[in-house]
């Protein structure tokens, strides 16, 4: 390891190109995760031209970000064994053409294989690009570098159905697909020029039993947790789902403490500052996809938006995001990051709850003040969230700490869907009498009451994180306090 830092660092070439390499990664860490949430804004449109309920149009989004979370830790892994930029190489190829096959497919089990496509290639450069910035930027830049990292992340999350809306309403959902081809052509064609050969592939082999385990696991889990939308969760396959999922993760945490080349760091875990990040991230991104799976539906449907007025709507949320994050994260190496993510969080309860309250007639300002709100808790609390991930975690690991990062974004992204259309429909059946798995033509209550249930708890969620910060904040200051 240090051989390889040493040399990425002494050869002034590389350092040269070390900020276009950034651009490189940034481009391919922007378009995985922002595929990870454009395609909400086109579930309206692909109800209605597929003729297919809600619940089974959702699996274009779910599924995607379900292969994501089955397979990033094994490529985080095998980035470390046969070389993270190799890994990163291959993944932006597999990425585009999966992109170029979304556009082709016209019925839902094509699209859907498409975008597991697609998520195996999202995944391979999700799960080496902060290693790889990690390994070529000096320790004084690095920060910023991985915050830079940490911005796109979080703007191609939320991005999604602002962009998503007005690229369907100007050109059709197949050009929220296509439009990551020329993008994706022209960022291969760079990395290849300015990406470095790997130097060191360290010699360990892959441990495919927590593989098989934590993919079977993750699978089990959100099928579980989907399904269970349309049949039901007392259906006995249901439960038997998400038995099996919970038997699966005790075993690979079991085969993991005894393995000695673990898939999963669990010593990453042993730091309480690192968990209370990583589960904070986790319950905003859950809180926030609940929001971004709700909103188009409200926009479009109660106050009657097209989707490109609908998107341009939504888009105060990455503008205000993408204004205020790197300002928080320049001020969290001033002040710390503790009062700001605490403070990002407050906002975001707010804005929350003020959406919880819209109706059917709320004005387009107000809609779009609590967007904006929640747009900037978000960048308020991600860059300096991150910054506390990454800086508690020892040199050695930090690949294996942005894979976990990834995961757990990713993860919360769909428990978050699953929270949102599963509460959604369950107030929408008990409201109609009957079992609701979509919106009900000329009874906009049913959805309006489901929208404020979603939102309360969103805003809870939001709460309980920010009472999590708040203790951490209260004890850091103590500890100083008491020159501890």
């Amino acid at each position: 390891m240090s051989s390889m830092e040493a040399t990425y660092q002494e050869d002034a070439g590389i350092q040269k190109k070390r900020w276009m390499i950034l651009i490189v990664l940034n481009l391919f860490t922007f378009m995985s995760t922002l595929d990870g949430s454009i395609v909400n804004i086109a579930l309206p449109v692909l109800v209605r031209q597929m003729g297919l309920p809600v619940a089974q149009v959702e699996w274009v989004t779910t599924g995607y970000l379900m292969a994501i979370c089955s397979v990033i830790l094994f490529f985080g892994k095998l980035g470390d064994i046969a070389g993270k930029i190799r890994i990163f190489k291959l993944g932006m190829v597999i990425f585009t053409i999966g992109s170029l096959l979304c556009g082709f497919s016209h019925s839902l089990p094509l699209l859907i294989a498409s975008r597991v496509v697609q998520a195996v290639g999202a995944s391979m450069t999700m799960a080496n690009s902060q290693g790889i910035v990690t390994d070529i930027f000096p320790s004084t830049e690095r920060g910023k570098a991985l915050g830079l990292i940490g911005t796109f992340v979080s703007l191609g999350s939320i991005a999604g159905p602002s962009l998503g809306g007005i690229i369907v309403s100007s050109m059709g959902w197949e050009y929220i697909f296509w439009v990551n081809v020329p993008i994706g052509i022209l960022a291969i064609m760079l990395g290849w020029k300015v990406l470095p050969k790997d130097l060191v592939h360290i010699k360990s082999r892959i441990d495919l039993p927590g593989s098989l385990l934590f993919a079977v696991f993750v699978l089990s889990l959100f099928a579980g947790l989907l399904l269970g939308q349309q049949l039901g969760y007392g259906d006995y396959r249901i439960l038997a789902s998400l038995l099996a999922a919970a038997v699966t993760f005790i075993v690979f945490l079991i085969v993991e403490l005894r393995s000695r080349q673990p898939l999963l760091q669990l010593t990453l875990f042993k730091n309480p500052l690192f968990s209370l990040s990583i589960f904070c991230a986790f319950l905003v991104f859950v809180s926030n996809f609940c929001f971004n799976i709700i909103a188009p539906f409200y926009a479009q449907n109660m106050l009657n938006m097209s989707p490109y007025g609908a998107g341009f709507l939504l888009m105060l949320y990455p503008i205000c995001m993408v204004i205020v994050a790197p300002l928080s994260g320049a001020l969290s190496d001033k002040i710390g990051s503790e009062l700001l993510t605490f403070a990002g969080l407050m906002v975001m309860v707010i804005a929350q709850f003020g959406l919880a309250r819209l109706h059917e007639g709320s004005a387009v300002v107000l809609v779009g003040i609590w967007i904006a709100m929640l747009g900037i808790g978000s960048g308020m609390f991600g860059s300096p969230n991150n910054s506390l991930i990454m800086s508690t975690v020892p040199r050695t690991q930090l690949g294996s700490a942005g894979s976990v990062n990834s995961l757990v974004r990713n993860v919360g992204m769909v428990v978050g869907i699953t929270v949102a259309t599963s509460i959604l429909f369950q107030v929408m059946s008990s409201k109609a009498g009957y079992r609701v798995t979509g919106l009900v033509e000329g009874r906009p209550e049913l959805f309006l009451s489901g929208m404020h249930v979603v939102f309360m708890t969103s805003s809870g969620i939001c709460l309980l994180s920010a009472l999590l910060t708040g203790w951490r904040l209260f004890s850091s200051r103590r500890a100083k306090s008491l020159g501890v």
